[in-house]
């Protein structure tokens, strides 16, 4: 059976939405590296501050909706989908994506208000769970365990 038209539609902008939602997750937590580094330096901490809130205001909350968007219409189409344990796998992940998601807009909205309640190795070390999730993902997607 042939896939319709608007339902591979849906899915390219899913997946356009997907790439540039983890851009954004790749780099948020670089970004605090760099701002719990300079946090003696106003005028770089300003500077940082500004760019943390363009990439999730800009870049990684529209792209989020974007994705989730996609994502339940393709399943709203394809229904058959939630009964495949991949799927299950794969959503289990979105789930801890989305929660990623918000912990990286409070780590944002505290570090402007001076808490810097994470250190740096903290900070890298965060900067690696999108990576761990896409693997999980793009497994659960193309291998289809």
């Amino acid at each position: 059976m042939a896939l319709e038209t608007s339902y591979l539609w849906i899915k390219a902008m899913h997946v356009v939405a997907v790439i540039a939602w983890f851009a954004g997750l790749f780099y948020i937590f670089r970004l605090f590296v760099y701002h719990v580094q300079q946090r003696e330096q106003p005028a770089v901490v300003a500077t940082l501050e500004v760019m943390e809130h363009r990439l999730m205001r800009v870049i990684m909350a529209p792209a989020m909706i974007v994705a989730v968007t996609m994502g339940a219409w393709m399943l709203v189409k394809q229904p058959a989908l939630l009964r495949m344990p991949w799927m299950h796998m794969k959503l289990g992940a979105v789930f801890f994506l989305l929660g990623y998601h918000g912990f990286a807009s409070y780590t944002r909205k505290r570090l402007a208000r001076g808490d810097y309640f994470l250190s740096e190795r903290a900070c890298r070390a965060f900067n690696e769970v999108p990576t761990l999730l896409l693997i999980i993902i793009v497994i659960a997607v193309i291998v289809r365990p």
